[in-house]
Protein backbone atom coordinates (compact mmCIF):
# COMPACT_ATOMS: atom_id res chain seq x y z
CA UNK A 1 0.00 0.00 0.00
CA UNK A 2 1.44 3.45 -0.92
CA UNK A 3 2.38 5.92 1.79
CA UNK A 4 -0.58 8.02 3.03
CA UNK A 5 -1.05 11.48 1.57
CA UNK A 6 -3.26 14.51 2.17
CA UNK A 7 -6.78 14.01 0.85
CA UNK A 8 -7.52 15.90 -2.35
CA UNK A 9 -10.99 17.00 -3.46
CA UNK A 10 -11.55 13.89 -5.53
CA UNK A 11 -10.58 11.60 -2.67
CA UNK A 12 -12.81 13.51 -0.26
CA UNK A 13 -15.76 13.13 -2.61
CA UNK A 14 -15.09 9.41 -3.07
CA UNK A 15 -14.75 8.77 0.66
CA UNK A 16 -17.94 10.72 1.36
CA UNK A 17 -19.75 8.67 -1.28
CA UNK A 18 -18.58 5.37 0.20
CA UNK A 19 -19.60 6.41 3.69
CA UNK A 20 -23.07 7.51 2.55
CA UNK A 21 -23.56 4.16 0.79
CA UNK A 22 -21.85 1.74 3.16
CA UNK A 23 -21.81 3.39 6.61
CA UNK A 24 -24.64 5.88 7.16
CA UNK A 25 -27.49 3.39 6.44
CA UNK A 26 -25.97 1.02 9.01
CA UNK A 27 -25.48 3.52 11.86
CA UNK A 28 -21.95 4.34 10.80
CA UNK A 29 -20.37 7.75 10.18
CA UNK A 30 -20.79 10.31 7.48
CA UNK A 31 -17.70 12.26 6.40
CA UNK A 32 -18.18 15.03 8.97
CA UNK A 33 -18.58 12.59 11.87
CA UNK A 34 -15.55 10.62 10.68
CA UNK A 35 -13.46 13.78 10.67
CA UNK A 36 -14.44 14.58 14.25
CA UNK A 37 -13.87 10.97 15.29
CA UNK A 38 -10.35 10.80 13.87
CA UNK A 39 -9.56 14.22 15.32
CA UNK A 40 -10.32 12.95 18.83
CA UNK A 41 -8.09 9.93 18.25
CA UNK A 42 -5.25 12.11 16.92
CA UNK A 43 -5.13 14.32 20.02
CA UNK A 44 -6.21 11.76 22.63
CA UNK A 45 -4.25 10.45 25.62
CA UNK A 46 -3.54 7.05 24.07
CA UNK A 47 -2.83 5.59 20.63
CA UNK A 48 -5.81 3.61 19.30
CA UNK A 49 -4.97 1.08 16.57
CA UNK A 50 -6.97 1.14 13.35
CA UNK A 51 -8.24 -2.38 14.03
CA UNK A 52 -10.01 -0.95 17.08
CA UNK A 53 -11.33 2.33 15.72
CA UNK A 54 -12.40 1.31 12.21
CA UNK A 55 -15.44 -0.91 13.07
CA UNK A 56 -17.39 2.06 14.49
CA UNK A 57 -16.91 3.93 11.21
CA UNK A 58 -19.08 1.45 9.32
CA UNK A 59 -21.60 0.46 11.96
CA UNK A 60 -22.39 -2.95 10.51
CA UNK A 61 -19.27 -4.41 8.86
CA UNK A 62 -19.77 -3.92 5.09
CA UNK A 63 -19.26 -6.50 2.39
CA UNK A 64 -16.84 -5.12 -0.18
CA UNK A 65 -17.29 -5.82 -3.86
CA UNK A 66 -13.79 -7.24 -4.15
CA UNK A 67 -10.28 -6.95 -2.74
CA UNK A 68 -9.58 -3.86 -4.86
CA UNK A 69 -12.50 -1.95 -3.38
CA UNK A 70 -11.44 -2.93 0.13
CA UNK A 71 -7.89 -1.75 -0.58
CA UNK A 72 -9.26 1.54 -1.96
CA UNK A 73 -11.27 2.13 1.21
CA UNK A 74 -8.31 1.27 3.42
CA UNK A 75 -6.11 3.74 1.53
CA UNK A 76 -8.73 6.51 1.78
CA UNK A 77 -9.10 6.02 5.52
CA UNK A 78 -5.35 6.12 6.00
CA UNK A 79 -5.09 9.25 3.85
CA UNK A 80 -7.80 10.86 5.96
CA UNK A 81 -6.02 9.85 9.14
CA UNK A 82 -2.78 11.32 7.76
CA UNK A 83 -4.58 14.57 6.90
CA UNK A 84 -6.01 14.84 10.42
CA UNK A 85 -2.63 14.24 12.06
CA UNK A 86 -1.07 16.99 9.93
CA UNK A 87 -3.93 19.29 10.91
CA UNK A 88 -3.44 18.90 14.66
CA UNK A 89 0.33 19.38 14.29
CA UNK A 90 0.02 22.53 12.22
CA UNK A 91 1.68 25.60 13.69
CA UNK A 92 0.46 29.09 12.90
CA UNK A 93 -2.72 31.13 12.94
CA UNK A 94 -3.93 30.28 9.43
CA UNK A 95 -4.52 26.63 8.65
CA UNK A 96 -4.26 25.61 4.96
CA UNK A 97 -7.56 24.76 3.29
CA UNK A 98 -6.38 21.20 2.63
CA UNK A 99 -6.06 20.65 6.39
CA UNK A 100 -9.26 22.39 7.48
CA UNK A 101 -11.85 20.31 9.39
CA UNK A 102 -14.29 18.60 7.03
CA UNK A 103 -17.76 19.73 7.97
CA UNK A 104 -20.76 21.14 6.19
CA UNK A 105 -21.17 24.92 6.05
CA UNK A 106 -23.61 27.07 4.10
CA UNK A 107 -22.30 28.37 0.79
CA UNK A 108 -22.36 31.91 2.19
CA UNK A 109 -21.37 31.54 5.83
CA UNK A 110 -21.69 35.29 6.48
CA UNK A 111 -25.31 35.44 5.34
CA UNK A 112 -28.05 35.23 7.94
CA UNK A 113 -29.04 31.63 8.64
CA UNK A 114 -31.71 30.10 10.89
CA UNK A 115 -30.43 29.30 14.36
CA UNK A 116 -31.82 25.78 13.94
CA UNK A 117 -29.08 25.07 11.39
CA UNK A 118 -26.97 22.51 13.23
CA UNK A 119 -23.53 23.43 11.90
CA UNK A 120 -20.85 21.25 13.47
CA UNK A 121 -23.34 18.84 15.06
CA UNK A 122 -22.09 15.66 13.38
CA UNK A 123 -18.43 16.65 13.78
CA UNK A 124 -18.84 17.06 17.55
CA UNK A 125 -20.75 13.79 17.86
CA UNK A 126 -17.95 12.02 15.99
CA UNK A 127 -15.36 13.61 18.29
CA UNK A 128 -17.15 12.35 21.39
CA UNK A 129 -17.42 8.86 19.88
CA UNK A 130 -13.64 8.92 19.58
CA UNK A 131 -13.33 10.01 23.21
CA UNK A 132 -15.40 6.99 24.27
CA UNK A 133 -12.66 4.64 23.06
CA UNK A 134 -10.37 5.94 25.82
CA UNK A 135 -12.91 7.44 28.20
CA UNK A 136 -11.01 6.78 31.44
CA UNK A 137 -7.85 8.48 30.21
CA UNK A 138 -9.82 11.45 28.89
CA UNK A 139 -11.57 11.77 32.26
CA UNK A 140 -8.19 12.00 33.95
CA UNK A 141 -7.22 14.84 31.61
CA UNK A 142 -10.52 16.62 32.23
CA UNK A 143 -10.10 16.34 36.00
CA UNK A 144 -6.56 17.72 35.84
CA UNK A 145 -6.94 20.45 33.20
CA UNK A 146 -9.78 22.98 33.40
CA UNK A 147 -9.06 24.31 29.89
CA UNK A 148 -9.75 20.86 28.38
CA UNK A 149 -13.09 20.80 30.18
CA UNK A 150 -13.85 24.18 28.57
CA UNK A 151 -13.09 22.73 25.12
CA UNK A 152 -15.49 19.87 25.81
CA UNK A 153 -18.17 22.32 26.89
CA UNK A 154 -17.84 24.18 23.59
CA UNK A 155 -18.02 20.96 21.58
CA UNK A 156 -21.02 19.87 23.60
CA UNK A 157 -22.80 23.02 22.44
CA UNK A 158 -22.35 21.87 18.84
CA UNK A 159 -23.52 18.35 19.66
CA UNK A 160 -26.50 19.21 21.86
CA UNK A 161 -27.48 22.59 20.40
CA UNK A 162 -27.85 24.17 23.81
CA UNK A 163 -25.94 25.75 26.68
CA UNK A 164 -26.81 24.42 30.09
CA UNK A 165 -27.07 26.79 33.04
CA UNK A 166 -26.08 26.16 36.63
CA UNK A 167 -29.37 24.37 37.29
CA UNK A 168 -29.31 21.13 35.26
CA UNK A 169 -33.04 20.63 35.81
CA UNK A 170 -33.83 23.74 33.77
CA UNK A 171 -33.90 23.79 29.94
CA UNK A 172 -30.69 24.96 28.30
CA UNK A 173 -30.36 28.06 26.14
CA UNK A 174 -30.34 27.29 22.40
CA UNK A 175 -27.05 27.85 20.58
CA UNK A 176 -27.48 30.30 17.74
CA UNK A 177 -25.89 30.08 14.32
CA UNK A 178 -23.21 32.70 14.99
CA UNK A 179 -22.05 30.95 18.13
CA UNK A 180 -21.80 27.69 16.21
CA UNK A 181 -19.60 29.42 13.63
CA UNK A 182 -17.32 30.75 16.38
CA UNK A 183 -16.81 27.26 17.80
CA UNK A 184 -16.19 25.80 14.33
CA UNK A 185 -13.63 28.52 13.57
CA UNK A 186 -11.80 27.69 16.81
CA UNK A 187 -11.53 23.94 16.10
CA UNK A 188 -8.00 23.98 14.61
CA UNK A 189 -6.64 25.96 17.55
CA UNK A 190 -8.32 23.72 20.11
CA UNK A 191 -6.99 20.61 18.38
CA UNK A 192 -3.47 22.07 18.28
CA UNK A 193 -3.63 22.79 22.02
CA UNK A 194 -4.79 19.24 22.74
CA UNK A 195 -2.02 17.86 20.52
CA UNK A 196 0.63 19.79 22.43
CA UNK A 197 -0.82 18.52 25.70
CA UNK A 198 -0.76 14.96 24.37
CA UNK A 199 2.91 15.24 23.35
CA UNK A 200 3.80 16.70 26.73
CA UNK A 201 1.89 13.96 28.57
CA UNK A 202 3.53 11.17 26.54
CA UNK A 203 7.07 12.55 26.77
CA UNK A 204 9.15 10.52 29.27
CA UNK A 205 10.49 12.56 32.13
CA UNK A 206 14.10 12.07 33.18
CA UNK A 207 14.38 11.97 36.97
CA UNK A 208 16.47 14.74 38.47
CA UNK A 209 19.67 13.23 39.73
CA UNK A 210 21.32 14.93 42.66
CA UNK A 211 24.95 14.30 43.54
CA UNK A 212 25.42 12.48 46.81
CA UNK A 213 26.37 14.79 49.68
CA UNK A 214 30.03 14.29 50.64
CA UNK A 215 30.90 12.99 54.08
CA UNK A 216 31.21 15.98 56.39
CA UNK A 217 34.75 15.02 57.42
CA UNK A 218 35.95 14.35 53.85
CA UNK A 219 38.13 16.87 52.02
CA UNK A 220 35.96 19.45 50.29
CA UNK A 221 35.66 18.91 46.54
CA UNK A 222 36.38 22.58 45.84
CA UNK A 223 40.09 21.94 46.44
CA UNK A 224 40.49 24.23 49.43
CA UNK A 225 42.13 21.49 51.48
CA UNK A 226 39.63 22.00 54.28
CA UNK A 227 37.05 19.47 55.45
CA UNK A 228 33.68 19.66 53.72
CA UNK A 229 31.91 20.60 56.99
CA UNK A 230 34.27 23.52 57.45
CA UNK A 231 34.08 24.68 53.83
CA UNK A 232 31.22 24.35 51.28
CA UNK A 233 29.16 22.30 53.71
CA UNK A 234 29.26 24.93 56.42
CA UNK A 235 25.94 26.38 57.44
Amino acid sequence: MPAPRVLDDQQIERLSELLEQRAVPYKGFNLEALDGYLSALAVGPDTVPMSEWEPAVWGTPPRWRDADERAEVEALLLDHWHTVTLRVRHEGDEIPDVLAPLLWLPEDVEAEQPDELDVGHDWALGFFRGVELRETQWEAWLDAEEWIDEIFERLDRLASGEVMGEDPTQPGQPVDYRERLEVVASLPGMLADLHHHRIDALTPREPIRRDATPDRNAPCSCGSGRKYKKCCGAG
